[in-house]
């Protein structure tokens, strides 16, 4: 980052944060009279998690700065543009087609810079983590919006649906086993689950909180039953955030975030959201970086992945079936499950001559309908047919 660049980011993050010394709450204090007696008044600070966060936000600010700054000495890597030729493409960079492509050495990085590289990664996650932490902690304190309560179902189970509610309701229940039967393939499915499950949650604490037990929120689900399904509920949704920490914003936070009213809580927000993303950002170009690295320094494993695929069925199969020629200490899928073709040869030999001559006179055509109780085997019909013999090429 440019010193200007840099000196522009600190006086626009002084003015979003200038506002935030002006909220204040009243505390008690204690103040000395000019008679040197000591009386109890009411002083004015910055409220408590303004006064807690920003400092800590102020310093995780500097530590990405601090970051940035350490790339400008290294000349180990560079960055070609996105329109550039001579630069080959990979999957990784033709899902990232609008970020230049990191170019390493052509044996990779040196191992001083590969350490190094790996530790600005994990001091880069770590700031990551905790602007996630605070700016949870701040949706989290923000209250609910009546256009959220408002577009709610009647009750819990209209929310999570009949299958989900069935399990979360039962007597022995298991998270983990509740997830694993759910399909969370897609980021879609995965928000689209948190969604039901917040909702649900917000609905069982307004009917636990309401005053009047005949209203429409009513029911005739006991207060127990309503706070051990709360219980399981928000045991999913913490589940969710360590699993999968990087699903966007949920129903509920979107609409806290919009409706909001706090100017506390929407600059506290606002601060961490930002970091998150830069944090992010750099942490994913660091980890294109390292990825670059790791193809400079093997490249071939991809194509022999795909080489050995396609030899496979050449080399190997041949191999398994003219493995009855081999040493008599190695065994075959026959001599493991105990089909000895050893016994008798004198008189297969006379029979394969037989079938022979047989199939040689007559087509093979669908036998009758025949009833019996012999079951004939694979490697019976293979006998018939003129013996073992390797498979012919399917392509």
């Amino acid at each position: 980052m440019s010193a200007d660049t840099k000196a522009k980011w600190r006086k626009e993050i002084d003015w979003l944060l200038s506002v935030t010394d002006y909220i204040v709450e009243f505390v008690a204090s204690k103040q000395k009279a000019k008679d040197g007696s000591t009386m109890e008044v009411m002083a004015t600070r910055q409220r408590n998690d303004l006064h807690m966060n920003i400092p800590a936000l102020r310093k995780l600010d500097a530590m990405l700065l601090d970051c940035l700054d350490n790339f400008k000495d290294q000349n180990e890597f560079y960055y070609t543009s996105s329109k550039d030729e001579d630069s080959g493409k990979t999957t990784r960079q033709e899902e990232k087609w609008w970020i230049p492509t990191p170019k390493v050495p052509p044996n990779g990085l040196s191992e001083v810079t590969r350490k190094w590289l790996q530790y600005q990664k994990d001091s880069v996650n770590q700031v990551l983590k905790a602007a996630m932490a605070i700016n949870a902690q701040v949706l989290s304190e923000m209250g609910i919006p009546d256009n959220y309560i408002e577009a709610l179902p009647k009750n819990g189970r209209a929310s999570l649906g009949d299958a989900i509610y069935k399990i979360i309701t039962e007597d022995f229940f298991d998270p983990d086993c509740l997830l694993s039967s759910l399909d969370l393939s897609t980021e879609h499915k995965i928000l689209d689950l948190k969604n039901k499950i917040e909702a649900s949650v917000v609905i069982w604490k307004r009917k636990m909180n309401a005053k009047d037990t005949k209203s429409s929120w009513g029911s005739g689900v006991s207060m127990e039953k309503r706070e051990l399904l709360e219980d399981r509920a928000e045991t999913i949704l913490l589940i969710l955030k360590h699993r999968f920490p990087g699903i966007p914003q949920s129903d509920l936070d979107i609409s806290k975030i919009q409706f909001n009213q706090d100017v506390g809580h929407a600059i506290l927000e606002s601060y961490s959201r930002i970091i998150e993303s830069l944090a992010f950002t750099v942490l994913s170009r660091i980890e294109d970086v390292m990825h670059a690295d790791s193809l400079a320094r093997n490249p071939p494993n991809a194509e022999q992945k795909k080489n050995s695929v396609k030899e496979q069925p050449k080399e190997e199969q041949p191999e398994v079936l003219k493995s009855n020629e081999g040493t008599p200490t190695s065994k075959t899928l026959l001599d493991f499950m105990g089909w000895n073709l050893d016994q008798g040869d004198t008189n297969n030999n006379s029979m394969k001559k037989d079938s022979i001559d047989d199939v040689g006179n007559k087509p093979l055509n669908k036998p009758a309908n025949v009833v019996t109780n012999k079951k004939i085997s694979y490697i019976e019909r293979l006998e018939n047919l003129g013996g073992l013999r390797s498979p012919t090429a399917r392509h």
